[in-house]
């Protein structure tokens, strides 16, 4: 379904689309969701838990992240102008690509851009992926997870 609604939003190629349809597997697939069946609501927090602690054991060994792979595939869509950085309005298609209200962009950014350049590069949207994704609850963040 994103990468679809990326398609739609930014004219992303075949390619970029196929690699996001990819990233997006293969990150669901190590996060236990099975392609057919899904996962149950019973399951999600166990199965974070293990896709978190399998993402620090990549870490430790060098090996690529899933949540950097997802990233990754959406960042090389988002940079539209190819100047190698999003700026928010290249933020606000992926807040529109996931159904989130595109003023979710401002708080995302404002937490991802750590070096306070006015875009974010590749690795500050990694950094936001896996705070999103891999890290306790912070009310400090709370703009982020309300999404």
């Amino acid at each position: 379904y994103w990468p679809d609604r990326m398609r739609q939003l930014v004219n992303a190629t075949d390619e970029q689309v196929e690699k996001m349809r990819e990233a997006v597997r293969i990150f669901f697939l190590n996060k236990g969701v099975h392609p057919v069946n899904g996962l149950t609501r019973e399951n999600w927090v166990e199965s974070n838990r293990v896709f978190a602690e399998a993402e620090r054991d990549r870490e430790r060994r060098g090996e690529p992240s899933m949540i950097a792979l997802l990233s990754n595939a959406y960042y090389d869509v988002l940079d539209d102008d190819g100047d190698g950085t999003v700026d928010v309005d290249e933020l606000k298609t992926m807040m529109k690509a996931f159904d989130v209200p595109q003023e979710a962009a401002y708080t995302f950014f404002e937490k991802a851009d750590t070096d306070k350049s006015g875009k974010l590069e590749r690795q500050e949207l990694v950094h936001l992926f896996r705070k999103f994704w891999m890290e306790p609850y912070d009310p400090q963040w709370d703009g982020v997870y309300a999404y």
